[in-house]
């Protein structure tokens, strides 16, 4: 397959990354795109770092065989912060990370509060404590940890109705001090922007909500170029484990553009 034809994947352990996806459709139509999610391994949240990588190594491996892809988007926070190096330096080909949007929150916020909403492996993440000391030294950093919202957002694509109920104890300590109350908040987590709608219902007070997606398909764009005009190209999302809640998805991802779904087994 030649350079110019070949896709940019778009990999995630769950279907968080359709959020990554839909920033880098939006700005670049033209691109041919694929998605893969690891849903046989998900969450990578709860995993070991060790067997985090070489479980993503591997899967990478199987997918690139199959895909020839000319850029990798890790559109997933956590395997972002574990795996990326071991990645770049088994693989040619560019590999782009996703972290926690915490330099952008500094610049929007008013207060100086920030709240980071992400998996509780991400807030816990050394890597996490160094971005927000090089880039929100100034500000308190509010971190809350939730893999309930993880599994929300993939019930919400499953066609489950997501209650504002649900989601007010998990945003609560954002708002536990009526005078520092967190005037935005970084969704951490690439699920969490398919839950944005919600979670801004949810919030007791309006705040501004950051996430990567659009950084991401900037970055995409400097590394590759804008390719030609053309009619946007059919879309793949493979999975790694053929199952009922799989299928569940097909729906959610039909409505996205989708043209096909296929499993590959690791």
């Amino acid at each position: 397959m030649s350079t110019a034809l070949a896709p940019v994947l778009v990999f995630d352990s769950g279907v968080g990354g359709l959020s990554i996806f839909a920033d880098i459709a939006a700005a670049l139509p033209s691109l041919p795109l694929v998605f893969a999610c690891d849903n046989a391994f998900f969450p990578y949240g709860t995993k070991a770092e060790d067997e985090l990588v070489e479980r993503v190594d591997a899967v990478l491996h199987a997918l690139i065989d199959r895909i020839q892809p000319r850029l990798i988007v890790i559109a997933c926070n956590t395997a972002s912060t574990v795996a990326l190096p071991r990645l770049r330096s088994r693989f040619a080909l560019p590999i782009v990370g996703v972290v926690p949007a915490i330099k952008p929150a500094a610049k929007l916020s008013r207060n100086r509060v920030i709240g980071l909403l992400a998996t509780p492996a991400t807030v816990q993440r050394p890597y996490t404590d160094q971005l927000i000391r090089e880039f929100a030294s100034d500000c308190t950093v509010i971190k809350v940890g939730s893999r309930e919202l993880v599994q929300l957002a993939e019930a919400k694509l499953r066609g489950t109705h997501i209650s504002v109920e649900a989601l007010q104890p998990i945003l609560a300590p954002f708002f536990a001090d009526p005078d520092r109350s967190a005037d935005t908040i970084v969704l951490g987590c690439t699920h969490f922007p398919l839950l944005r709608q919600e979670l801004a219902a949810a919030a007791r007070q309006p705040v501004q909500w950051v996430d990567s997606g659009e950084a991401i398909a900037r970055r995409v764009e400097t590394l590759i170029g804008r390719p030609p005009e053309q009619p946007a190209p059919a879309t793949t999302a493979w999975m790694t484990a053929d199952n009922a809640e799989a299928r569940a998805l097909w729906p959610a991802l039909a409505q996205q553009g989708f043209s096909t779904l296929q499993f590959i087994t690791i």
